[in-house]
């Protein structure tokens, strides 16, 4: 028995690597009525399996019905991811990212934790978790707490609260490949993963390692084809205009193109009016590639009677590759350049050009998130208690090709070495001669110490009362550096300054539980976090639980909450933006306009955006209310209302509404820390310093509705129906009602239907089906609005009697082949967050125990 806890321990240290599927056979972990758990939004084990807050939990079967392969994908899929997340996106600066986003109140204000614990911050952000970091195979469970937690868990939790629990109770050995084809061409995925486990009874151990990918996805390839992109940076000539700021800005009027425009193949076509234009959809893709490599093992040791000890150790590994259309810009051409071709070739102009010769810009990312954890739990004198120590490092590494130097640009077209008037015959050193590949290095480490003790108190009259503290002090770094020639702003095609910081944050929390009566339990809870950076918070809560009956329970909570500003809007580097304003001082001072155009009139001024080292964090008030009903043994209902308020809002301010504050047509000050200076004889704008700040306020409601019901047949086999609805009652900034607008739905809803066949004599055959809704969008009367979007899933599962252990799985993604209304407010053809084209997504699942 010794030997095999060595090796249990030994392996632990070497492997590093995320959970793997446990087998698809196992009972859902359910609490007991007696058996007291821990249950997220608290940390006092209950006997209770309805508590004070709305917690659901999601289990090992839900996620495997579902179709999703990436924990990511399913929780995009939830009613309570209101307006949908973010997702990876070819050529973004966040391109392997996919964010949680509950109540659309941001990923910022969700907090994600593993096994209730921080996951340290996708370092390509710096406020967020990545959802790609955690592979599904890793989990047993999701629980979900839409409820704000500030008070157990400290920042980030106005939303919600998303904790991922991990395996570690496995015997034997699972192995499982799967594929998904939908009817898009792209977006392939592909899945495979292993599990090892010992359980005796001096501890437990397992590791397991998974891989998961999708293809990449262009624009020319969607199923509705691709509009031909009609971009004027293209090849053509515009006056260069003086911007009355010691700058200049290309003007409106065409001056000729350069060359003859007659290379469709390349995307270079004349549009009708004899401009030139450049498709980028010929080239560019919308989704990137994406794959995902996890490897895990965890053990615990059962050092005493009253002792354990545990450890863990996990990496997970994130590509992405992404590609943009060629790089395009405005080039200075000077008077008398050989390749002043335009129509006034006397004076300055702008060259509007794609760079298509020197190829596509693609992008690379290489992430990795390696997590060490290892603690003691036991207990003391009646007190329980957990101390441990974890360490969180996620690098990425991002790699950029096709990208072009401004300045070698601007000189090699001036001096005439860059032919404009075909492209494509430039050569090899030429083309080398403007180029670079970029670089960016991040990192985001966490280091952290904690210990927690709870202990029995005294007897009430409906239970023994008992009182949680805990203490943890943890250190963040976070570094995002671009390479020199971006942060100088010399890379044309691509965006992005550095930065870099750490800060420490002490915490403390308490929690306090008062079974009053047999029927009515309350919950006080506290948590002061000091950070090194900014400040302090106090976040308290108080919630109470009332079970009239057997069959029904009430609850109800009131708490505050808190979001501290991130790293990178404390950190980052100055960067240079040329912003588009309307200012009737400075386009007096021009002297180019008339006054009516002064009114309508916008011009470039010289832009300085700015981190604020004077934030504080967002604050919130929240309240809910709400219970369960077991109507009977087949039929539970639950619904809650929730209310959510956030003062000091994180808020970018722009240009624009800076300008209109220092002229007094906005009454609102201009910040502190931020400004619009002016010439004092002119009155022209010099400089606009724009950044975040603490300003404004969210107000956020809704209803949250479930409903369970179970049923058996004997000749026909167990059947069971999961109705989920979520419903926006307020969605408002500053007084003003966004609720139903594009993109804020106000109704979500799923159904999940599943049926354990026995009729017929089968056995082991089980069909999953299940309908997800996404409400309407948009007002009436507007463009941008879609209406309801309902798609189905099913699946089919057998695991014959004669193969112990082998199971099949066969099902559809959107088996109606349903696509996204083609409505958008930005460059992608649909709502990117909410939707998206895969259409139907057909695959299989082999699956084998030993």
């Amino acid at each position: 028995m010794y030997q095999r806890t060595k090796i249990a321990a030994a392996v632990t240290l070497a492997v590093s690597a995320m959970s793997a599927f446990a087998q698809t056979t196992e009972t859902p972990v359910v609490a007991d009525s007696m058996q007291k758990v821990e249950v997220t939004g608290s940390r006092i084990k209950r006997a209770a399996a309805e508590g004070a807050l709305p917690v659901t939990v999601v289990t090992r079967a839900q996620l495997e019905d579902s179709g999703s392969v990436t924990i990511a994908e399913f929780i995009r899929t939830s009613t309570f991811s209101t307006t949908g997340q973010f997702r990876p996106q070819s050529g973004s600066s966040a391109q392997s990212f996919s964010g949680a986003n509950l109540r659309g109140l941001g990923s910022s204000r969700t907090l994600v934790l593993v096994d209730g614990r921080r996951v340290a911050k996708a370092p390509n952000v710096g406020d967020a978790a990545d959802m790609n970091s955690i592979p599904m195979a890793a989990v047993e469970r999701i629980e979900i707490l839409t409820d704000g937690a500030s008070a157990i868990y400290g920042s980030e939790a106005i939303g919600g609260v998303i904790n991922i629990i991990l395996r570690k109770d496995f015997d034997g050995v699972y192995v499982s490949v799967g594929k998904t084809n939908p009817s898009i061409k792209g977006g392939d995925r592909d899945e495979a993963s292993a599990l090892f486990g010992l359980t005796s009874d001096k501890g437990r151990f397992i590791a397991g390692a998974s891989r998961t990918s999708r293809d990449i996805i262009f624009v020319r390839d969607y199923p509705w084809g691709a509009a031909k992109g009609a971009s004027s940076f293209s090849n053509s000539f515009y006056p260069a205009l003086d911007d009355g700021a010691g700058g200049l800005f290309r003007g409106t009027t065409f001056l000729g193109n350069a060359g003859t425009c007659d290379f469709p193949d390349k995307g270079f076509y004349l549009a009708a009016n004899g401009r030139c234009r450049y498709d980028f959809n010929l080239v560019a893709a919308d989704e990137a590639a994406t794959a995902t490599k996890s490897v895990f093992a965890r053990a615990e040791y059962n050092i005493s009677p009253d002792f354990t000890a545990y450890m863990a150790a996990s990496n997970t590994n994130n590509t992405s590759f992404g590609r943009f259309a060629p790089v395009p810009d405005n080039i200075l051409v000077k008077a008398g350049s050989p390749n002043n071709l335009s129509r006034t070739p006397n004076n300055d102009v702008f060259l509007a050009h794609r760079f298509a010769a020197a190829g596509n810009r693609d992008t690379s990312t290489d992430g990795n998130l390696t997590d060490i954890s290892a603690g003691i739990k036991g207990t003391v004198k009646g007190f329980d208690i957990d101390v441990g120590v974890r360490r969180t490092v996620s690098k990425l590494v991002e790699t950029g090709r096709g990208f072009v130097v401004k300045g070698l640009a601007t000189t090699a077209i001036n001096n005439g070495s860059y032919n404009i008037v075909n492209p494509f015959l430039n050569t090899e050193t030429v083309l080398r001669g403007i180029t670079t590949t970029t670089g960016r290095d991040s990192k985001f480490a966490q280091s952290e110490i904690y210990a927690t003790a709870t202990h029995d108190l005294f007897a009430m009259a409906g239970g023994t009362s008992a009182l949680y503290v805990g203490a943890e002090h943890r250190k963040e770094v976070y570094a995002d550096i671009y390479d020199s020639l971006s942060e100088a702003g010399e890379v044309l095609g691509s965006s992005g300054n550095s930065a870099s910081g750490d800060r420490e944050v002490d915490a403390v929390s308490a929690e306090w539980t008062l079974p009053f009566t047999k029927t009515v339990e309350g919950n006080i809870a506290a948590r002061y976090e000091k950070y090194s950076d900014y400040g302090s918070d106090f976040s308290p809560k108080a919630s109470v639980r009332w079970a009239p009956t057997r069959a029904v329970t009430l609850r109800a909570s009131v708490g505050r909450g808190f979001a501290a500003p991130s790293l990178p809007l404390i950190t980052s580097k100055p960067s240079f933006s040329a912003d588009p304003v309307i200012d009737p001082r400075t386009c007096a001072a021009d002297g180019s306009y008339t006054p009516a155009q002064c009114l309508t009139e916008a011009i470039q001024i010289n832009g300085l955006r700015i981190a604020n080292p004077t934030l504080t964090s967002e604050k919130s008030k929240q309240y809910s209310f709400g219970g369960a009903w077991d109507v009977n043994q087949a039929l539970t209902l639950k619904a809650d209302y929730w209310n959510t308020e956030i003062t000091d809002v994180l808020s970018f301010i722009d240009a624009q509404t800076l300008v209109n504050r220092d002229n007094g047509t906005d009454t609102r000050p201009v910040p502190s820390g931020l400004a619009v200076r002016r010439d004092p004889a002119t009155g022209a704008i010099v400089q606009v310093v724009s950044g975040t700040t603490n300003e404004g306020i969210l107000k956020y409601a809704g209803i949250d509705a479930s409903a369970v019901f179970s049923h058996r047949y004997a000749t026909l086999g167990r059947f069971r129906h999961d109705l989920t609805v979520s419903h926006m009652l307020k969605a408002e900034t500053n007084g003003v009602d966004f609720n139903g607008d594009f993109g804020q739905p106000r109704n979500r809803a799923q159904l999940n239907n599943t049926w354990a066949v026995t009729a017929f004599g089968m056995s082991g055959l089980d069909l999953a089906y299940n309908i997800n809704m996404i409400g309407k969008n948009g007002k009436k009367d507007e463009d941008l609005r879609v209406g309801s979007y309902v798609t189905h899933d099913v699946q089919l599962s057998y695991a014959p009697a004669m193969l112990k252990g082998f199971k099949i799985s066969i099902g559809a993604v959107n088996i109606g082949d349903k696509l996204p209304t083609l409505v958008s407010d930005d460059s992608k053809p649909f709502n990117y967050d909410l939707y998206d084209a895969y259409g139907r997504q057909a695959y299989f699942r082999l699956e084998q125990k030993f």
